[in-house]
């Protein structure tokens, strides 16, 4: 069968393998029809050759973490042919860590944890593979089109679980939302929060292309500029782009007793002239959290599930900017000034 693969530490090793093996019955009972996968900044990350680990005994990982695909059998029952499915990324560890024991393998104290198409397990970007029942979420068939975006979701579904829970802390009344970066997990972040009743306003450096009318269609408001230009302080920050500057601007704009949740990953690299004496200042003096937040557990990946489903379905097809098949794989993996969500596609 066909599959997208790359060796790890290697740029440039990006190929379409024609006969890549079967998936073996160790990987799961569930067995599945890739339909397509989304394609996101680790992908490019790992075909750089900066990230990535293969299964141990070869030196080949099959990317793609961002999964959609349709039941072909499953003899445990959980899932029928025909089903709308996608795969948990993140595996728990082996020993297993205090989280990884009670599910929350998104909060993995060890590092021994494994994800698909990542780290140690073979990715989705692959004619078949298979599922163990636990990791294998299904899917509304409203959701056939934009399936693959369940992944990226599900980041943001932990998010804004742990913003709530941290909110709880006091009597919290949020009305504003800032979102900063209008990529995938940005624009996904914002539909969350609108879901919620919240006021949404979005920063993107982008003034052309689809981004600011997808905002603008959910009902949020759109701003470019900086994070200091702005003229509220929110309640809730969800920093979505990992830009040095724009992570401090945003620690600093929230308002008393607010959340500020980071999702973007820094590149690290860069030094800036910062009061951190101030910003320290401020987060003690108005009682604000600023937490980090990454991956998602299977509570995380049915809420996200379920708010994909009560979306505007046009609304989040709009999000896929290209949709590639994969005898063309190269091009998909090719980044385009527009592009927002990138699918690479394996059967219609």
């Amino acid at each position: 069968m066909r599959a997208v693969t790359v060796i790890p530490g290697v740029p440039g090793s990006l190929r379409l393998t024609p006969d890549h093996p079967e998936p073996p019955t160790e990987e799961g009972g569930i067995l599945v029809e890739a339909l397509a996968v989304g394609i996101c900044g680790t992908d490019h990350e790992i075909i750089d050759g900066h990230y990535g680990e293969p299964p141990p005994g070869t030196d080949t990982l099959v990317l793609g973490h961002e999964a959609l695909g349709r039941v072909i059998e499953d003899p445990s029952g959980t899932l029928q042919r025909g089903d709308l499915v996608a795969g948990i990324v993140r595996h728990p560890d082996p020993v297993p860590c205090a989280n990884c024991a009670v599910g929350e393998w998104d909060m993995c104290r060890n590092g021994q944890y494994t994800e698909h198409g990542i780290k140690a397990l073979p990715g989705f970007a692959r004619d078949r593979w298979r599922l163990q029942p636990k990791f294998a979420v299904g899917l509304d068939p409203i959701l056939a089109p934009v399936g693959m975006l369940l992944e990226p979701a599900s980041v943001v579904a932990k998010a804004w679980d742990h913003i709530e829970r941290i909110g709880g802390r006091a009597e919290w009344k949020p009305q504003l939302v800032l979102v900063t970066g209008a990529g995938p997990i940005g624009l996904l972040a914002a539909l969350l929060a609108v879901q919620r009743g919240l006021a949404v306003h979005v920063l993107d450096r982008n003034t052309t292309g689809p981004k600011p009318d997808l905002v603008r269609a959910l009902g949020a408001t759109y701003h470019t500029g900086t994070v200091g230009e702005l003229d509220f302080e929110p309640d809730i920050v969800v920093e979505c782009t990992g830009a040095p500057v724009v992570v401090l601007d945003a620690m600093c704009k929230a308002g008393p007793a607010g959340v500020v949740c980071l999702t973007g990953v820094s590149s690290g690299g860069r030094t800036i002239d910062f009061d951190a004496g101030a910003l320290n200042r401020e987060l003690v003096l108005e009682n604000n959290v600023v937490f980090g937040s990454v991956n998602a557990n299977r509570r995380h990946w049915d809420l996200a599930a379920e708010a994909l489903a009560r979306a505007d379905q046009d609304w989040l097809g709009s999000l896929i900017t290209r949709r590639v098949p994969v005898e063309r794989y190269a091009e998909a993996y090719a980044h385009q000034p527009d592009d927002i969500k990138v699918v690479l596609e394996f059967a219609r």
